[in-house]
């Protein structure tokens, strides 16, 4: 697409943005309206799955979509995400109870999974690698002020309005942005000689269900070691094999196992695993520290993860443009993990609002430094016509790293405070119930639960119904839990900046690839002047390839 003209590209990159946002705008915005509307539907046990399917579809359609849209091109397939999109948000704000939401949900999953596969590798279509550094901080910048916005938004609109429009306020965006993507986007013809992976897609689908769903569950719905969650670790195991199985005899594979042989692929997918498990499983505990350690209110400890998003957007968008000029990549992933590190240690040892605010600013600086890069260095290491499956692989690996990194920090937070809950009882710290009154030790009892912190309203409710004589215990009470939680949390940040750790380490032993300024490999566009060192290095992409 190289042919086409700066001012049509341009076009098209708002069509895509638009999309883009559309999706993350409406994934952003429900996380502080979802518990007033499932107060409102009912079925407070399935809530975990309105999350659970949304993550589930949106993996599934990211990397089935990825070897299709190198058939087929990416334009009928940004057009079906924006459909799957528009529709499932429509039908979201018409459900009457939690099972239409969980099932409409998982149809807006399909059309954000297709429509996030295919916008990045649409950027790589329109632009060569050299130029995608700058799109690429711009897409990432759209991702931090849908967050910035997103959750706000969501709680003025569920205590303003009827709930149905957090699904409903943004279809203007998607119907504007699919009629400039049918519009202008070029189509692109099918590629004859490819046949479409029916098995594969299949397995992998079978390999990607059981084992998120089994990550999803562990330490919470069921124990990791329970029946249950070895049925669905054992069936992924078995689906993945079978699928390894087949993706060495098929003639097209929907994700070809000798992408993995170019150590740039290997490297950049798995410290993207690696970062986003380290960042989403720790994230996701921060509201626990500033609502349960600190006591603040749920409408504005979103704010204290705000500076982070806004960090974000600004050093994102700006490593776009310094990548673009140098068309060097590496060194910003070198200085973006050590802050990201820098800022988790910091989340590990705060001890206040201030401190976090800051520790969120030190760590969305960071991921601004860091997160552009490794899409990058994916599609900078494929041939063009593996865009879209490369592409996919890289989305694959971080929505994977998310999820399994939410599920072991879980597990990690569950039993740090269990063992500080029972190193306060055995030191004396705690309040032994045993030698209190049975009327006020049963009423005492429902705060030995560290999730009475998370409920400010029930918490005071609580307080005022004890005697004035107890009211000593209980806070002594409340101090020990505090203190068990905060130190339960500076365990998960640690073990989150371990992981970073370790992906700062692989990020070492990456190839640097100089971003080309061309959309054709080096020996495609035929240029008999490159250097030595500039044929060595296309050499070494065409083996890796």
């Amino acid at each position: 697409m190289e042919h086409l003209s700066h001012k049509r590209k341009m076009t098209i990159m708002v069509a895509i943005i638009a999309a883009m946002f559309f999706a993350a705008i409406n994934q952003t915005i429900v996380s502080t309206a979802m518990p007033r509307i499932i107060a409102i539907l009912g079925g407070m046990d399935y809530y975990t799955w309105v999350i659970t399917i949304y993550m589930l579809t949106s993996t599934i359609s990211t990397v089935l979509v990825g070897k299709l849209s190198d058939i087929y091109g990416r334009k009928p397939f940004m057009l079906a995400g924006i459909v799957f999109f528009i529709v499932g948000a429509f039908l979201t704000g018409l459900s009457n109870d939690i099972f239409q939401l969980i099932t409409y949900r998982g149809v807006q999953g399909i059309g954000a999974g297709i429509i996030m596969a295919s916008a990045f590798t649409a950027v790589g279509d329109l632009f060569s690698p050299r130029e995608r550094g700058k799109w690429t901080g711009v897409m990432m910048a759209v991702f931090g002020f849908s967050s910035v916005i997103g959750p706000t938004l969501g709680g003025w609109i569920v205590d303003h309005m009827d709930w149905e429009w957090v699904f409903w306020i943004f279809l203007p965006v998607g119907v504007v942005a699919f009629f400039l993507i049918m519009a202008l986007f070029p189509k692109v013809d099918k590629k004859k000689s490819e046949s479409i992976d029916y098995m594969g897609s299949l397995f992998l689908t079978l390999t990607i269900v059981p084992l998120l769903i089994g990550f999803s569950w562990a330490g919470t719905k069921y124990a990791w070691g329970s029946s249950q969650i070895i049925g669905l670790f054992a069936a992924a195991l078995v689906a993945l094999l079978i699928f390894v199985l087949v993706e060495m005899k098929v003639k097209s594979p929907v994700l070809p196992l000798s992408l993995f042989r170019n150590s740039i692929v290997t490297l950049s997918n798995l410290t993207g695993f690696l970062m986003n498990a380290g960042m989403m499983g720790a994230l996701i505990y921060l509201p626990f520290f500033v609502q349960g350690v600190e006591g603040v209110s749920p409408t504005y400890s979103g704010y204290v993860t705000m500076p982070m998003s806004i960090s974000m957007v600004i050093i994102s968008s700006f490593t776009g443009r310094w990548i673009t000029k140098t068309g060097k990549y590496k060194r910003y992933a070198l200085i973006g993990m050590p802050v990201m590190i820098a800022g988790m240690i910091m989340m590990a040892f705060m001890n206040s609002i201030w401190l976090a605010v800051l520790s969120m600013i030190v760590f969305g600086f960071g991921l601004g430094l860091g997160m552009p890069v490794f899409s990058l260095t994916v599609q900078n290491a494929v041939r063009p016509d593996q865009l879209g499956v490369a592409t996919a692989s890289s989305q694959l690996f971080r929505n994977m790293g998310g999820t399994i990194g939410i599920a072991v920090m879980g597990t990690i937070m569950a039993t740090s405070l269990k063992n500080s809950l029972k190193s306060a009882a055995e030191s004396g710290a705690g309040v032994d119930l045993t030698k209190l009154d049975p009327k006020v030790a049963e009423q005492l009892a429902a705060f030995h639960n560290p999730e009475m912190l998370l409920d400010q309203p029930r918490l005071e409710q609580l307080r005022q119904t004890l005697p004035e004589q107890v009211q000593p215990i209980f806070e002594k009470m409340i101090d020990m839990l505090r203190d068990a939680l905060s130190t339960s949390l500076t365990t998960v940040f640690l073990s989150g900046a371990a992981l970073l750790v370790v992906a700062l380490v692989l990020v070492l032993f990456l190839k640097e690839i100089p971003l080309r300024t061309s959309n054709r490999m080096p020996e495609q566009a035929g240029d008999p002047a490159k250097s030595g060192k500039e044929a060595e290095l296309s050499g070494t992409v065409a083996k890796q390839v």
